[in-house]
């Protein structure tokens, strides 16, 4: 499954039965959009899509720790992981958490390739233990999640460029 959008849209293909991909470009030179998912601060004003994300902890090393909590609609949802690799400011993989569903634990590698026209394309690899948690992820609204994410994100990058 392949869905194909403009440029500032998400990309979401899933390449293997236990695998999504989301392609997504960004307005904005890497290094900025680098800081944006790594910075605390940043991450903070777009990754809860409006809503209120306290930054628990964000040791964005190898081996470090993070975990967010959002507050949306009256409830409270954690999400954490551990970072495998840190490459500034081209890569990053972690593992994706959610306290919903503990045990059941995502492979997401990041990576941030520069397009030369001040541009950053932005491609998340994720990997699941099996087929029925790839499918109950892309089930969940993921996508209309992470896109909503990302045009916060673009609204971030404006103000930072």
């Amino acid at each position: 499954m392949t869905t194909s959008t403009p440029a500032d849209s998400l990309s979401v293909s899933t390449p293997g039965d236990r695998e999504i991909q989301i392609a997504r470009i960004f307005n904005a030179p890497r290094v900025i959009v680098w800081r944006a998912m790594t910075e605390p601060q940043l991450v903070a004003q777009w990754w809860g899509r409006g809503n209120k994300l306290e930054i628990e902890r964000m040791v964005v090393e190898r081996g470090g720790h993070w975990r967010f909590v959002e507050h949306a609609d009256g409830e409270q949802h954690g999400f954490e992981g551990r970072y495998r690799e840190v490459t500034p400011p081209e890569r990053l993989v972690y593992t994706f958490e959610w306290d919903g569903m503990p045990g059941y634990v995502v492979v997401d590698s990041v990576t941030l390739e520069d397009l030369g026209d001040g541009r950053t394309r932005v491609v998340t690899h994720s990997i699941f233990h099996t087929s029925a948690e790839r499918d109950g992820m892309l089930e969940s609204g993921m996508s209309q999640g992470l896109s909503a994410s990302y045009v916060a994100l673009d609204q971030l990058l404006d103000s930072l460029k």
